[in-house]
């Protein structure tokens, strides 16, 4: 009856494959049957397969993501460069801005120099400011013996917050009939979501907060819990509050209308408070 039915030992709860964006499968105990996760592709929700460490270690789309993706897929292979590198600049500057705001609400002095950095940008960000705003950022908020290439609780929390958003941004894609292979600046042979990666960048500081707030001593399911609610954060974008899942469908649509024309001032971008 378009129902997911959920069963445990004490209940069972049924949810509307119309409401559902995401699932995610957070452990290997859990048994679905093939019948409900055609259901749910055909819905277009994602789901997001965890290993026996609880992490998310794959995800199944529909094939068929948009009615018209031949088309879409073949306006995608055609985006000029300019456009591309127009659009890349903008998702730095963004990137670099939100991350700047993740510094001042803690007063950090480092602040003041990504501001400098967001002076700095040149097109298709010729000089690098993002990675240099990076290792600023980072040791900022993390202390200054903190790498992301560590393995640590930190890390480990970082990484499980952008793969969800990073799920929710290729579902976006793919449901708009598109490729997540064929990125406009990531261009890594081996990496199936390329695309992806390149609009997600905006979006990395709102977990990069959330897991300074939480100082992990530890990483398991009520962290991970508290991850996965950002997926419902409230969110601003054209002026309106959305949740983050429904802004991700609005900022993704932009990013493509801005490829297409190569007009950034398509870009509509996500705004949050921290």
């Amino acid at each position: 009856m378009g129902y997911l039915v959920v069963r445990t030992l004490d209940s069972t709860k049924r949810i509307h494959m119309s409401e559902i964006s995401v699932l995610m499968l957070e452990s290997t105990a859990i048994s679905i049957t093939a019948y409900a996760m055609c259901e749910l592709l055909k819905q277009k929700a994602k789901i997001i397969l965890c290993d026996h460490q609880r992490n998310p270690c794959g995800e199944l789309m529909n094939l068929n993501g948009g009615y018209d993706a031949c088309a879409k897929i073949r306006q995608q292979i055609r985006w000029k460069e300019s456009a591309k590198q127009a659009v890349w600049t903008e998702i730095v500057r963004d990137k670099i801005q939100a991350q700047r705001n993740v510094l001042a609400k803690r007063d950090l002095i480092q602040s003041a120099l990504l501001t400098e950095y967001l002076k700095q940008i040149k097109l298709n960000d010729a000089t690098n400011r993002e990675g240099h705003a990076a290792k600023v950022y980072f040791n900022a908020l993390f202390g200054m013996g903190f790498t992301r290439a560590s393995e640590n609780n930190i890390n480990a929390a970082l990484d499980y917050g952008y793969s969800l958003i990073l799920s929710a941004i290729n579902r976006e894609i793919t449901v708009a009939g598109h490729l997540t292979q064929l990125g406009i600046f990531h261009d890594n042979t081996f990496n199936a979501f390329n695309l992806g990666c390149d609009f997600i960048e905006p979006l990395r500081p709102l977990i990069d907060d959330v897991v300074a707030v939480m100082k992990p001593v530890k990483f398991e399911h009520e962290e991970k819990m508290q991850l996965v609610s950002v997926l419902n954060k409230e969110v601003q974008i054209e002026g309106r509050t959305h949740h983050l899942m429904y802004a991700l469908r609005l900022y993704c649509k932009s990013l493509f209308n801005a490829l297409q024309s190569g007009n950034v001032g398509d870009i509509n971008l996500i705004r949050y408070e921290l």
